[in-house]
């Protein structure tokens, strides 16, 4: 079986997030980005850039992870959370059908590795558990060429998934919006527990740095 999805009835049940969306033919998952496609998940948003900046590592944030230091920043469009207070609700939660644009995994690396004073790539802006195909084939590619990846992260994915994710990124933003269930339901449309177990598998490798970025909303 795919790790990514499987067959349930005349649908597809996509297995990346806890939400188990379960896919009617030509129709997506909550994020908006993963279609049913003949019996399969397909990424829509693969290679397509909503964000292309190059910041200071700190502004992820991540204080203590190569300081001083850029990062070349990436995102796309939809997210597996309908956040009330998202500050990038323009490209998280609103979604267009028409994607043309895309960019090849070559330019990407060839302007992180000649960026000044560039570390590697940040997936950021919108939610890149989502984007996880392309974000996939970047990082291992940037592997190779000595460039580091970084994940700024809700947290809101499965655990095999995850497993796979850890073994090519190299330091995690995970946004804890709250410590409390009924803020997730109500304002996320998700729920915590699943972000509470990503943040201990991830913790759990030691081999990895991890930031918690900690929301919350009165």
């Amino acid at each position: 079986m795919d790790p990514l999805f499987s067959k349930y009835e005349d649908k597809v049940e996509c297995l990346l997030c806890p939400h188990i969306c379960k896919i009617a033919e030509g129709k997506t998952g909550i994020c908006g980005v993963r279609k049913n496609t003949g019996g399969s998940i397909e990424l829509l948003t693969y290679g397509v850039l909503s964000g292309y900046a190059l910041d200071p590592v700190e502004k992820k944030p991540l204080y203590h992870f190569y300081p001083g230091t850029n990062i070349l920043s990436l995102g796309s469009y939809g997210c597996n959370m309908r956040c009330d207070f998202c500050q990038n609700y323009t490209i998280s939660q609103h979604v267009s059908a028409g994607f043309v644009a895309k960019t090849g995994i070559e330019s990407i690396l060839h302007d992180a590795h000649n960026a000044l004073n560039n570390i590697g790539i940040a997936f950021t802006y919108n939610e890149p558990v989502i984007w996880f195909e392309f974000i996939r084939d970047v990082a291992l590619r940037a592997r190779k060429k000595g460039l580091k990846t970084i994940m700024v992260s809700n947290g809101y994915v499965n655990r095999e998934p995850l497993d796979e994710i850890i073994s090519f990124t190299d330091a995690f933003n995970i946004d804890l919006k709250s410590f409390n269930d009924g803020f997730y339901k109500k304002l996320t449309g998700a729920s915590l527990e699943p972000v509470k177990r990503s943040l201990k598998q991830i913790a759990s490798r030691r081999d990895h740095f991890i930031h918690r970025c900690v929301q919350y909303r009165s």
